[in-house]
Order: C-alpha cells, then structure tokens, then sequence
C-alpha cells in the first residue's frame, strides 16, 4: 500500500481556532492514513476461514460501517449543529446586552431580562446534550478499539480520538466565549450605575457607593438628596429602571455561572488529552510538509527527464551526423563517379 493522497489537502485548523468542523472527508484528507485504511482496510491474519484463504493471501476487506466510521461521524455531524445553535444563541445575548446598555425604562429592562433569561436556559440546555453527547463519543471509542483493524493506535483509533478531542476543545472555547460574555455584563453593568447615579445626582459616586448599589439594588437611599429636591415622581422611573437591570443582570450571572461546572469538567479533559491532539497535528503538519515537498522535487525530477531526453535527443542526432560523414568520408563514392 502506499500513501494516499488525500495527505494534500490542507490541515485543519482546530481547535487552535478554527474553526471549521471536522467531517468524515476532513479526517480521512488531514490524517496520515495508508490507502483504504478506511473503506476497505484489511482484516487481520488471525480471521477465520470465512473471511477467505489465509495461505493464498486473499482476504476480506472492512467497509466504514463496519469500522464503526458511519455511525460516528453522524453523531460528530449532530453536535457540529448543536455547536451552531450556541453560535446563534451567544450572538442573541450579546445583542441583547448591547441593546440594554440604552435602556432607561424599566419595563424595556424588563422584557431584555426575559429574552436573555430564555437564551440562558436554551444555552445550559444545549451544552449539557453536547457534554453528553461527548462523553459517549469517548465510551464508543474504547469498545470500538474490539473490532478487528481498530485497535489502539490504528488509523481508526487516531481518528475517532483526534475528532473527539477537537470537539472537546471547541466545546471549551465556546463555553469560555460564554464566561467572556458574563463578565462584560458585570463590568458594563458597573459603568451603566455610575452614569445613571451621575445623571441624577449630578454627582459622581464613589467606588463604596457603587458598590453598595450593584450588591443590594437599593437606590432610594442613595438618591434621597435628589428625591427631595426633584420630587419623588421624576426620580422614581429611574430608581425602577436601576432595580430591574441589577434583578437582571444578578439572575444572568447565576445562570451563566452554571455553565462554569460544564466548563471546568470539560477543560479537564481537553487539558488532559491535549498533548495528544498537539502531537497528532504535528504529524499531520509534518506529513503534509513531507507531502508537498515531494511533489515539488517529483515536478523537478520530471523537468529534469524532459531535458534529459532532449539532450539526448540531440546528441543522438548530432552522433547519427558524425557517422554518416565518417561513412561517405570512408567510401568516398565520388572517387567511384570519376573511375568509371
């Protein structure tokens, strides 16, 4: 057998960032696998007489389904689309933070908060089906090491693993893009008390104050000065307003601090499996190098055969030349034309 040459294709990018999801083609292009290790990869010696005549060399080949390569990739393609719902989802939120950060009513508060809350939920939703999702993935790849070519260590198992662990490791990003997103609603929620404080005071508050008024979400107190000389009516829209971003922004920060234990679960197991992943992508990077490095000298070797031949060409032509002038020099057939 010889190296395929799906090793040309590109490598993927990962889990360093990428960012595009690993398919069936992707892993069969981007892994240094022998030709057919997948669609018809040999069965071991050890097979019984069914699988044909061991002495004569004839032996049965392996299709996908039966390396278990059809059923696993259906399921990676079913948390890619899980994967692209977090994408939709993360967007909506931060959209929807962007839009709070204008609000001054707080009945618009109000009906931001209900939006982000269901985004929250359907965002805990989905990462708890991924996280289980993943961890089957991780049980099938151990009892798929009993089938016959799919041992520890086959084209396969390199497969099935590397995938595996890139999910892992896009999952982990995609849940610290979550965690990012938390603490921008804490900070930016900070900023937004001290200009409303500013607003109605016409004061800047200190960090104790503000501090206070983010814990608590009691405002009155902190405005009484303003509530006395304005009149408690006009004060009283912002004081709402002030009470149902902090009710928010409290009750999101709680729901996205749940998604931290799934977080921390998986960075775990991708910290654990990522020299692996590190090391099989330096291979597949260095096969790839190795790769276009023999194609480059194979169209040089070829350029060089073509001028080769030409100059061959060439001399044969100039030696063909040189004879027939030694051969009429020899014979000298004018010599004949005088004598007779």
């Amino acid at each position: 057998m010889v190296m395929s040459e799906c090793c040309r294709v590109p490598v993927m990018e990962g889990e360093k960032g990428s960012k595009s999801s690993p398919s069936r083609s992707t892993i069969l292009n981007c892994f240094p696998v022998m030709e057919d290790d997948f669609d018809t990869l040999e069965a071991p010696r050890h097979q019984n007489d069914r699988n044909g005549d061991i002495e004569m060399g004839t032996q049965r080949a392996m299709n996908s389904g039966e390396l278990g390569l059809d059923d696993f990739f259906k399921k990676v393609q079913q948390i890619e689309k899980q994967y692209e719902k977090l994408n939709g989802l993360l967007q909506k939120l931060q959209d929807a933070h962007e839009e709070s950060k204008a609000v001054t009513k707080a009945a618009a508060m109000k009906a931001i908060k209900q939006r982000m809350e269901k985004d929250v939920d359907e965002v805990g939703k989905i990462a708890r089906l991924i996280k289980l999702k993943i961890e089957e993935l991780d049980k099938e790849n151990l009892a798929n090491r009993n089938k016959p070519g799919c041992g520890k260590g086959s084209a396969v198992d390199r497969s099935r693993t590397a995938t595996t662990v890139s999910l892992k490791k896009k999952f982990k990003d995609k849940m610290a893009e979550f965690q990012t997103l938390r603490e921008n609603i804490h900070h930016e929620y900070r900023e937004v008390v001290e200009r409303r404080v500013f607003t109605v005071t016409g004061n800047r508050a200190d960090e104790e104050t503000i501090d206070r008024l983010i814990e608590t979400g009691d405002s009155e107190q902190i405005f009484q000065k303003a509530i006395q000389q304005q009149g408690r009516g006009q004060i009283m829209g912002t004081l709402a307003e002030i009470q149902e971003r902090h009710d928010a922004v409290r009750e999101l920060e709680r729901k996205l601090l749940e998604l931290q234990q799934i977080f921390l679960d998986i960075a775990v197991l991708v910290d654990a499996q990522g020299d692996m992943l590190d090391n099989i992508e330096s291979q597949v990077s260095t096969a790839v190098d190795h790769v276009q490095s023999g194609n480059t000298a194979l169209q040089k070797a070829k350029k060089l055969q073509r001028n080769s031949r030409k100059w061959m060409c060439f001399a044969i032509i100039l030696l063909l030349i040189i004879v027939a002038i030694i051969v009429v020099g020899v014979i000298k057939p004018w010599s004949s034309n005088k004598g007779a």
